[in-house]
């Protein structure tokens, strides 16, 4: 029996040229003075005494630990979480294989409460990867998953959900939190949530909600990775040293529903591979997890500092499942579900400072997952528990009857907490393998390196490596570089993209704002983005999301670098926002850093299941 009911799938289609309308600009005398007043309104407020900002298992923890302590003390503590997704683990996507070590701590009985860990790992394998053959590779320490669970992250972030409310957090899915605000001396404040209800060309519609706005002693940034919210928390108080960034992947996978006979499903199978299809100066790994009744977890990662424009994530992951040794697992199976997600990969060494007043940074908003292990869910719930633990010391201290509402505490002892943790040990254990890529051999340089740091040194080396450049500055002109050949999609087991799509079940309301916008105008992405590196985001995007169009109103005429014989012609980037499932590779790794993510409106995105 499947575990997937009939639904209607979203069907997306790209725009027709003419068609499409330009990125919303508001011209002051568009508006009526009545139009103008209600979009300056002031908004409600409320008063709470901690709002998480992200309804993933960092912010949950941290929900559920506050009111276990206060609980403990017989306290009274307001915590309000916010998601922009449309329910809980809506918008959560991982492999997934959870270390419970965290859940543990949390719930000590999670077994006996039903949590939805019901998968052991049982058999592990790491295989080298060529176009015909399957390598077995030594298995590292880190990559050892006994003890652990594979699942669904989504209906694990669906379960937690449903812990925090019975624990009394008020938990409002279905809200986008679109802006930080701050005291006078740059105290973080609070949040407001996104207006709903403003038409494309930024008209208030008879439907239109103003936001409201939450202030708070403590606001904890858990969005996952590169947060909307926090990316602008850490520009504006410059809380990464300077010379430090984050580096970046791609994760894109598929849940794929087998025969319950199928002769090579095998519960608690856990597979990994390196190689093919990837070209060896290109970072990426793959995944494969059996999960009962009869489910399999597909999907490849690969880090977005790769070299080549041309190169599409999406098709390599398409061309890696039809290798002979990963085919035989899925045929005669069926996809259920599809998602793409950016992940953290900077590991130690891209940790921005995580406590400022007011506010707190946690999981991979910070970026504490565990590149080599491939793991970062136990560690973002144990930063979300010791997120908990500091405010609530604050929050319950001697001096805490004299906090007024909008009185920010500065919970510093989570530096302490954090320096002092397990999960501050495993990321200085492996802070040197994902920057040890940036050598002259690549894929071999890098598993050298990786093999002696593992098992001799043991991550306990003098130095700490740093990582090359920003994943937005490391791609090749497309004239200095060759397109990958991909195979023509079957339909069986290999799937045209907007095909895909249609299992992640996004969408959003047609008639508003675009979330993605070009902070400086076209002309950029259609002469460096296309003229230059022949248009990456085409080829990046897991949604289909960006074209490059022909357009005669277009006054930005270039020629495109994979026919230089053809004469120039006038481009436009059209942005098929619609299709958008939220995995933020475009703020990333755009070269001109000219495209801003930011929330739609309330509850737009994909509606994920199993994943």
């Amino acid at each position: 029996m499947s575990l997937f009911s009939a639904k209607t799938l979203v069907t997306h289609h790209h725009l027709p040229a003419g068609a499409s309308r330009p990125l919303a600009t508001i011209a002051s005398d568009s508006l009526t003075e009545e139009q103008r007043e209600l979009l300056a309104s002031p908004r409600d407020v409320d008063e709470v005494d901690v709002v998480i900002v992200g309804g993933g298992p960092a912010g949950l923890s941290a929900a559920i630990k506050l009111k276990q302590l206060a609980e403990k003390d017989g306290k009274e503590i307001r915590v309000v979480v916010v998601e922009k997704a449309s329910e809980i683990g809506a918008h959560t996507l991982s492999g997934a294989v959870i270390e419970p070590r965290a859940l543990s701590e949390l719930f000590p009985d999670w077994a006996d409460m039903g949590a939805p860990l019901t998968t052991p790992a049982t058999e592990d394998h790491f295989w080298f990867l060529t176009s015909k053959h399957a390598i077995p590779l030594p298995h590292p320490p880190s990559l050892n998953n006994k003890g652990n669970y594979i699942v669904s992250l989504q209906q694990v972030v669906k379960w937690l959900g449903e812990r925090a409310e019975e624990a009394g957090v008020e938990v409002y899915a279905g809200i986008s939190a679109s802006e930080i605000l701050y005291n006078p001396d740059d105290s973080v404040r609070g949040i407001a949530t996104a207006d709903s209800g403003i038409s494309r060309s930024g008209v208030p519609k008879d439907t239109f909600a103003r936001g409201m706005e939450i202030h708070a002693k403590l606001t904890v940034f858990a969005e996952g990775c590169h947060g909307s919210l926090t990316k602008k928390l850490i520009k504006k108080l410059g809380l990464r040293e300077e010379g430090k960034f984050q580096t970046y992947g791609i994760g894109i996978k598929e849940v794929w529903e087998v025969p319950e006979d199928h002769p090579h499903f095998q519960p608690g199978l856990v597979a990994h591979t390196v190689g093919w299809p990837v070209d060896h100066r290109t970072y990426s790994g793959t995944w494969m997890y059996h999960m009962e009744p009869n489910i399999i977890s597909i999907g490849m990662v690969i880090g977005l500092d790769y070299e080549n424009p041309y190169l599409s994530p999406y098709k390599e992951f398409q061309k890696h499942k039809t290798h002979p040794q990963i085919r035989k697992y899925l045929e005669g199976g069926k996809v259920v579900s599809y998602g793409a997600r950016a992940l953290v990969e900077g590991g130690l060494q891209s940790l921005p400072q995580m406590v400022v007043k007011g506010g707190l940074i946690v999981g991979d908003s910070a970026g504490t997952l565990n590149m080599p292990k491939i793991k970062g869910t136990h560690n973002a719930m144990k930063t979300g528990i010791m997120a908990a633990e500091s405010a609530y010391a604050s929050l319950s201290g001697s001096d805490a009857e004299s906090l007024s509402p909008d009185t920010p505490i500065h919970p510093t002892e989570y530096n302490e907490r954090f320096q002092s943790s397990w999960v501050y040990d495993e990321l200085y254990q492996v802070r040197n393998v994902r920057p040890s890529w940036h050598n002259p051999l690549r894929l071999y340089g890098f598993m050298l390196y990786s093999a002696l740091d593992t098992y001799i040194f043991k991550g306990r080396v003098p130095w700490t490596l740093q990582h090359g450049k920003p994943d937005h500055e490391t791609l090749k002109p497309a004239k200095d570089s060759k397109p990958p050949v991909y195979p023509k999609p079957d339909g069986v087991l290999t799937f045209d993209l907007l095909e895909n799509l249609s299992r992640a079940n996004t969408g959003h309301a047609e008639d508003q704002v675009p979330h993605l916008r070009l902070q400086r105008g076209q002309q950029e992405m259609v002469e460096r983005n296309f003229g230059v590196y022949g248009g990456p985001e085409a080829k990046f995007c897991p949604a289909g999301v960006y074209e490059y169009v022909d357009d005669h109103a277009s006054p930005h005429v270039v020629s495109d670098p994979a026919d230089p014989s053809a004469p120039a012609a006038p481009k436009r980037l059209q942005i098929n926002f619609t299709n958008c499932v939220h995995c933020k590779t475009c703020d990333i790794k755009d070269p001109s850093q000219n495209i801003d993510w930011t929330v739609p409106e309330n509850g737009g995105g994909p509606k994920y299941s199993y994943t």
